[in-house]
């Protein structure tokens, strides 16, 4: 855990714009602006790339990806440069509740898992590209989007204790720990053998 070296107010205002950034649904945005319809009438109704690439648009589904990842890291790098480590900290966290429950949308929002990937860069890149490369590995042997989302978590808190990044531990079990309850249903569909494929409709 980082030493606190920001006063509660700004630690408060960092949370509120954490969690405002987090909250914006990129994937809905550029589905209608790209005219591809609602996303919650589509595939699981997640509001994520993987669901947007069920849409056919492979543009969309990699835009979503990226600005998905880079509002998580965005306003980690600027809390981090403006209010300190335990700042960045706090707003990585309401940054990834804020996409998983973002009040605009009844708290029912994404997965979380490009915007994890985000934070994890922006806060400790040698773990970020680790979990980058599990994400990858995963996809790649099994084309489950949901293996990968999973390996990257499960690598995160070992990464960060080998790579010397122990005080982001406690963040980092945290972020896991709501990847892996935001992921059960997949869970359950992954151990039945019926978890879609990426690209499947």
């Amino acid at each position: 855990m980082p030493p606190i070296d920001s006063s509660p107010v700004i630690l408060i205002l960092w949370a509120v714009l954490g969690y405002i950034a987090g909250s914006i649904p990129f994937g809905m945005v550029l589905a209608r602006l790209m005219g591809l319809g609602n996303l919650r009438d589509i595939g699981s109704g997640n509001i994520g790339a993987t669901n947007v690439l069920r849409t056919g648009n492979k543009k969309a589904a990699a835009l979503t990806l990226l600005f998905d990842a880079a509002k998580g890291a965005v306003v980690v790098l600027l809390a981090r440069a403006l209010a300190g480590e335990a700042a960045a900290q706090l707003a990585a966290l309401a940054a990834m509740l804020g996409h998983c429950f973002p009040v605009w949308l009844k708290f029912n929002g994404g997965k979380g898992v490009a915007t994890f990937l985000g934070i994890m860069l922006a806060l400790a890149w040698p773990v970020g590209i680790g979990c980058c490369l599990a994400w990858l590995v995963a996809v790649a042997a099994t084309r489950v989007s949901s293996m990968g989302a999973l390996a990257a978590a499960s690598v995160s808190t070992m990464l960060l204790v080998i790579l010397n990044f122990g005080y982001m531990l406690m963040l980092g079990i945290a972020l896991t720990l709501l990847l892996f309850v935001r992921h059960r249903a997949n869970i359950h569909r992954i151990k039945a053998g019926t978890e879609p494929k990426i690209g499947q409709k």
